[in-house]
């Protein structure tokens, strides 16, 4: 019998193994530099944040700015923070720890004149994230919002959006893109985003009796009520009703000294360029109707160059649109309709836009192309903007909104002649871009850009007002960050801080840390929105699917 080996206790435990620390540590390291070599990478070819300095392109984005809410009617509006101005004088890109006072601005919906306050905090630019590889697998857009260099001194980032591609040529014609000859339709996305508040009357002034506080006048109804039948609603002042005859139109005209008017003015602007600012007639009304009865109608006009449109649903279920010159009324378009249950609200909205009549009534959309060249309309006529609202029988109008489209502006200004106007037409080149600001009267963009700088002299120096595709850095997807709300600190100590801030780090330090605005303004986190489609969207394929929502 051969001896084996002595049984094992079976209590007995084996000895545990040492541990590598080294190689440990060495792992560590290795996950670490692998990880950021990834984040670098991602950031340098495929997205990376950048933060809105300036509001060029306001108010789609917004640089530095102040939040403010109307004092008098409570609507929300932002007006632009600028450190390098007389009002100021801070360094340029300067974001003050504290609250600052702030010049004089106006409501752009009841036109109230907010006096110069003091107190305000100033929040920061939008924080967006670009994305750079696609311009790598597919062609820029039309109406895409890109990041490039600057091309007067490619140390800068720039944001702007896109309005000229390769080889065409770009004009500015009262205020819209013609693009070789004919007029560039914003897609539906987009013109969401660019229509801008004229009146909205679900905010009405508080102390409408101010002297002067309102455009210079005592506030009104901003429509001429004593000359219809329309009167305000006596149990909800943001209505308007009407208690007519079916065969008897009642017209409201939209105005009076303390209207705002149609005149290219952003509230984010210094309300001082207000004087030199055009008018702009591509405008839209909105408002949502409650028939009291089966019969009558409801509709809206709109004046452009002397002509009135108009839009309006018969309340037996078609809807029209129209054209009348002073002369003669011409029916254009017309279409059954689908009629909602009696007395409930039914939203309707009539724009001219881009040379294109958009109707829309209950889901049902109804649209006339006026025509894509810049002599489609008789511009010869007196540039004249107005908006009226009619309708026979009873009605109940809620939610009543005037708005304006884009402005794109292409005047002298200072001696300065701008580049791609009907006067001076720019054409592009194979492989350059032009672009342009949403704020257009302060936006230094490809009509002003002069000479490239010393920076930009390489061996292929790019023309004055374009940008080259090797200067474009990528398309804008996402408002990932909209300039947060501070934490609300108890007061007692933000005054501590602020009265003995110092040189001293920890004091510096934890006053840092009280004035970040780091809770999320998630309301405002949004897509940017671009191009779509091909190069250019047919006339017939964009009017059937425009949406003015």
């Amino acid at each position: 019998m051969t001896p084996g080996n002595p049984p094992q206790p079976s209590g007995k435990k084996t000895a545990p193994k040492h541990k590598d620390r080294a190689g440990e540590i060495a792992n560590t390291f290795e996950w670490l530099i692998t990880a950021f070599i990834l984040a670098f990478v991602f950031r340098a070819f495929v997205m990376e944040a950048f933060r809105i300095p300036t509001g060029s392109m306001a108010d789609t984005l917004m640089g530095a700015h102040f939040r403010l809410r109307c004092p008098e009617c409570g609507y929300e509006y932002q007006y632009g923070f600028v450190p390098s101005s007389s009002f100021y004088r801070m360094r340029e890109d300067t974001i003050p720890p504290g609250p600052v006072d702030i010049q004089q601005t106006q409501c752009p919906s009841c036109g109230y004149l907010v006096p110069t306050s003091s107190g305000n905090p100033v929040a920061n630019g939008d924080r967006i994230l670009v994305l750079k590889c696609l311009y790598q697998f597919a062609e820029p857009k039309r109406w895409d919002v890109v990041v490039f260099k600057n091309p007067t001194n490619p140390s800068e980032n720039y944001i702007k959006r896109l309005i000229g591609l390769p080889n065409e040529r770009i004009e500015i014609i009262d205020g819209d893109i013609y693009v070789d000859g004919q007029i560039a339709r914003k897609p539906p996305c987009v013109q969401r985003e660019l229509w801008m508040p004229v009146y909205d009357n679900d905010y009405r002034p508080v102390n409408p009796n101010q002297r002067g506080a309102f455009n210079g006048y005592l506030w009104q109804v901003p429509f001429d009520l004593d000359a219809s039948a329309w009167a305000v609603d006596e149990r909800n002042p943001t209505a308007f009703v009407l208690d007519g005859s079916p065969d008897r139109i009642e017209t409201m005209t939209y105005g009076g000294r303390s209207a705002n008017d149609f005149k290219v003015m952003y509230a984010y602007n210094d309300i001082r360029m207000e004087s030199r600012m055009p008018q702009c007639s591509d405008l839209m009304v909105r408002f949502y109707v409650q028939p009291e009865s089966e019969a009558g109608r409801v509709g809206a006009t709109l004046s452009k160059y002397g002509v009135d449109y108009r839009a309006w649903l018969d309340l037996g279920g078609e809807m029209v649109l129209s054209r009348f010159d002073g002369t003669e009324e011409t029916v254009l378009a017309r279409r059954s309709a689908e009629m909602p249950a009696r007395g409930a609200f039914t939203l309707v909205k009539f724009a001219n836009v881009d040379h294109q009549l958009l109707f829309e009534f209950n889901g049902n959309r109804l649209t006339f192309d006026l025509g894509r060249s810049p002599d489609a309309l008789d511009r010869s006529r007196i540039e004249t903007a107005g908006a009226q609202v009619f309708g026979a029988g009873k009605l109940t109008l809620s939610h009543l909104a005037i708005f304006r489209d884009i402005h794109y502006l292409g005047q002298s200004e200072g001696g300065r002649v701008p580049r791609a106007t009907q006067e001076n037409p720019f054409t592009l080149s194979a492989d350059e871009f032009f672009v342009l600001g949403d704020n257009s009267p302060n936006s230094e963009d490809g009509r002003w850009w002069g000479p490239p700088g010393l920076a930009s002299r390489g061996m292929d120096p790019p023309r004055a007002g374009v940008v080259p595709r090797y200067y474009l850095v990528g398309k804008a997807l996402f408002v990932y960050w909209p300039s947060g709300f501070e934490f609300p600190w108890p007061a007692p100590l933000k005054s501590f801080l602020l009265s003995n801030i110092n040189r001293n780090l920890p004091s510096r330090l934890l006053y840092t840390i009280v004035s970040l605005r780091w809770i999320p303004n998630v309301g405002k986190m949004r897509f940017i929105y671009g191009g779509t489609g091909g190069r250019e969207n047919p006339p017939e394929a964009l009017a059937a699917k425009q949406d003015m929502d």
